[in-house]
């Protein structure tokens, strides 16, 4: 009976960890990754040889273009990490959630549109009624299979407590943070409520927000930044880069991953000046710890934009 006993037990995990299906990377020792919020096709993702993708939940944003719980599950069969796009700040006019009458009767929780991208609305993310429909939203994204979820415009507490926002609503710095970090903590523990208590959350930009609310720190998986060493082709204000690097050192100090993306390849190839100033972003960004993408200047995120030999990196 004892050596039945132990046959089985060695027979399970045999049977448990199929040649097709490859274990996915641990979180804290991903080195590269993919960001593509649009046309992002499935297969092509899986096959980039990324350790992790960034994606919108929809391959054209809309709700009839939503990815299936079988084509995010052969991405996550590839061995990558996929996390889903969502903005928590902006309300976007092409979601499932936007409501025809927003666009002459908004409700008193919209902001006013982006002038840098139109169909783009700050939001009061404070008040129920949008989260409600982010919460919607994150159980859309639970069941499509993903293991995580992206957080962009967490900066938007600093719009909200900007006095030269235009918008009939200004609060403190201080309450702003605090809302949004609550907001975050609530998406957090709902999302984990539903997939478990490794499903990922990784706020985008608004990286002080960790000194205004340091209790944040241990609820989100790690960090993403946006144009932290170049304002596209144009590097950053050293100043403005030590100051964001100083907020983000609690993280990597905390054994977190961040993820760094700036759009500094103008399309010319991997030559000249364009490679000078993709290698020493890459260069910048390892040196401080982080994990580069080197995007488009367009900002489009439409592309896998593979650079042979440097992004992925080679192992």
């Amino acid at each position: 009976m004892l050596k039945r006993m132990w046959f089985l037990v060695v027979l399970f995990p045999l049977l448990s960890c199929g040649k097709n299906e490859p274990l996915l990377p641990e979180w804290d020792q991903i080195n590269s990754w993919l960001y593509q919020l649009q046309n992002a096709d499935p297969q092509q993702v899986a096959n980039a040889g990324f350790d992790v993708v960034v994606m919108d939940y929809s391959l054209n944003g809309r709700e009839d273009g939503e990815y299936s719980s079988e084509e995010i599950g052969m991405i996550k069969r590839s061995g990558v990490l996929p996390l889903a796009y969502l903005s928590i700040g902006e309300a976007e006019d092409y979601r499932f959630y936007w409501q025809d009458e927003w666009d002459e009767s908004p409700p008193s929780w919209l902001g006013s549109e982006n002038p840098e991208w139109p169909g783009n609305y700050p939001v009061k993310y404070w008040y129920p009624e949008w989260q409600a429909i982010i919460f919607s939203y994150l159980r859309r994204i639970a069941g499509q299979g993903f293991v995580g979820v992206y957080l962009d415009r967490v900066d938007a507490f600093e719009y909200w407590s900007d006095p030269s926002n235009g918008e009939d609503t200004v609060i403190s710095e201080a309450v702003a943070a605090r809302m949004m970090a609550d907001f975050i903590e609530r998406i957090a523990d709902s999302a984990r409520a539903w997939n478990g208590s490794s499903f990922l959350v990784v706020p985008q930009n608004g990286e002080r927000i960790i000194d205004l609310c340091g209790d944040l720190l241990p609820i989100v998986s790690g960090w993403a930044v946006e144009d932290l060493f170049y304002d596209e082709t144009e590097r950053v204000d050293s100043a403005e880069t030590s100051e964001r690097l100083g907020y983000l050192s609690r993280v990597i100090s905390d054994g977190k991953p961040i993820l760094s993306v700036d759009y500094v390849d103008d399309g010319t190839g991997y030559t000249g000046e364009n490679k000078e100033r993709i290698d020493d972003y890459i260069r910048l960004a390892r040196n401080h710890n982080l994990i580069p993408y080197v995007a488009r200047r367009d900002r489009e995120l439409d592309i896998i934009n593979t650079i042979p030999g440097v992004q992925p990196p080679e192992d």
